[in-house]
């Protein structure tokens, strides 16, 4: 069943679950709580309407509907509670705490009821519906299309163990690809599907979802890239752990009839962060564009004075999932400054014009781009964007580079506050290394982080 139906019908079922234990709530406090007639009148429709998008709402903050596929029992019971926790205390201080009542006592009330009637009736309907989504996978109705790569004895031992545990686990194998041209133990069972060295093209024609490579996790440098290549994908990848993985606790298991295996995660960033993430983007760039307005027009009429050629600067550049974009900045070298080819701007580059040395020691010429960030090509915060041309050669040195396009890039990023714009491959490899680490500590407070020390960098006039 496509994904996209599966939470569809979830998000159904919330609305109707939100509208019904609005609506038997407001009886019981009229009836039960304030002694009253109960009326249906307009305050009774507008709450049927506007409550439960309250609800959808925190859901989706909480990244219910992102693959509803692969919620489980514990989980949605979980955010289920949470969610009636955060969702009363909302609903009391917007629509409860103006009441006439007779006693604060009342109040408790009010909220024991709300809670209890909404975590009562979503709580049933989500788990009946859940469960029916883990029987079908379970019985290997429905899944996740996966890849196995290898065709060692190992991947033979991998895919026997999980065709044959009681239940399923969601793998539907569409086949398996080799590591050495060589092992090709699985042809008998799975279909054949070419060399790992065509991976990205099998993923893509294939349409995976899953990938369990059939390698020690003691491989370090071929796990290394393999995963790299695999990462800019939105696929998840899984290993089979070593004893050192078990004993350093990084194997972390939600199925406990599933097979020993673990998930290799490229963002720890929880969904609710990421969507909190995206709105404030776009509200700090929108009042950022409003407030710069002067200093742009200072900026441009000091860039068309400076050298003949456009005000601003549009350079292709690879952004999340490898999709290209261009990014836009106030023009601070002379025109046909790469007639040579691509070239990294240096300390003393005397393709750089006055104007535009003294906007890179102030980062000026990286303001354009919170229209980009209104474009949802960028982010405030994130790896900072580079050309097909470097990547490409960044990626022959270190392939863990792609891993960084897993994500949007941004204004500003860890790498470059510490480091500064790069001026050869070396230190561009030297800044991934910060990057890297921003990725897999994600957080919105270390978003703030960063954006405080650019600020302090603009005030110092330390741009490199």
């Amino acid at each position: 069943m496509n994904k996209k139906i599966i939470a569809f019908f979830l998000i159904v079922i919330d609305w109707l679950s939100a509208m019904t234990s609005w609506g038997l709530f407001y009886y019981f406090r009229k009836t039960a709580i304030e002694n009253e007639v109960f009326r249906v009148n307009e305050s009774f429709y507008l709450g049927l309407i506007f409550v439960p998008i309250l609800w959808i709402f925190l859901y989706y903050l909480q990244g219910t509907y992102h693959d509803v596929r692969r919620l489980y029992r514990m989980k949605i019971s979980g955010l289920s509670f949470i969610s009636a926790i955060l969702g009363t205390m909302i609903l009391f201080f917007l629509l409860l705490l103006d009441d006439d009542i007779s006693s604060y006592k009342a109040y408790y009330k009010l909220l024991f009821l709300l809670f209890t009637i909404h975590l009562t009736i979503s709580f049933i309907a989500r788990m009946f519906y859940v469960s029916f989504i883990v029987n079908r996978i379970q019985s290997n109705k429905d899944g996740f299309r996966t890849l196995l790569i290898g065709g060692s004895e190992k991947a033979v031992s991998i895919y026997n163990e999980i065709i044959n545990l009681p239940k399923g686990i969601g793998n539907q194998f569409v086949g398996f690809v080799n590591l050495n041209g060589i092992d090709r133990l699985l042809e008998n069972q799975l279909k054949y599907l070419g060399h790992a060295d065509n991976l990205e093209k099998v993923l893509a024609e294939n349409q995976i979802e899953e990938v369990i490579i059939a390698l020690e996790s003691t491989e370090h440098e071929r796990l290394r890239a393999l995963i790299s290549r695999i990462e800019g994908s939105n696929v998840k990848v899984k290993i089979s752990p070593d004893m050192y993985d078990i004993l350093s606790g990084s194997v972390k298991m939600n199925n406990i009839f599933g097979a020993l295996l673990f998930e290799i995660s490229s963002d720890d960033m929880p969904i609710w962060q990421q969507i909190i993430k995206r709105i404030l983007d776009v509200l700090f760039s929108l009042i950022a564009i409003i407030l710069l307005i002067p200093l742009y027009i200072f900026l441009a009429i000091s860039v068309k004075l400076s050298s003949p050629g456009p005000i601003l600067f549009l350079q292709e550049r690879i952004g999340e999932k490898g999709i290209p974009f261009k990014i836009i900045k106030f023009r601070t070298m002379y025109v046909d400054a790469e007639k040579l080819g691509p070239q990294l701007s240096s300390t003393h580059d005397p393709r750089i014009t006055k104007v535009g040395r003294f906007m890179r020691k102030l980062r000026f010429d990286e303001f354009p781009q919170f229209f980009n960030v209104l474009f949802g090509d960028m982010s405030l915060v994130g790896p900072r964007p580079e050309r097909q041309f470097y990547i490409d050669q960044i990626v022959k040195i270190e392939p863990q580079f792609l891993q960084l396009t897993k994500v949007r890039p941004g204004i500003t990023s860890w790498g470059q506050v510490k480091y500064g714009y790069a001026e050869n491959v070396d230190e561009m490899l030297q800044r991934m290394k910060f990057d890297l680490l921003y990725l897999k500590n994600r957080t919105l407070a270390l978003d703030f982080k960063i954006m405080l020390y650019t600020i302090l960098i603009i005030v110092k006039a330390k741009g490199k």
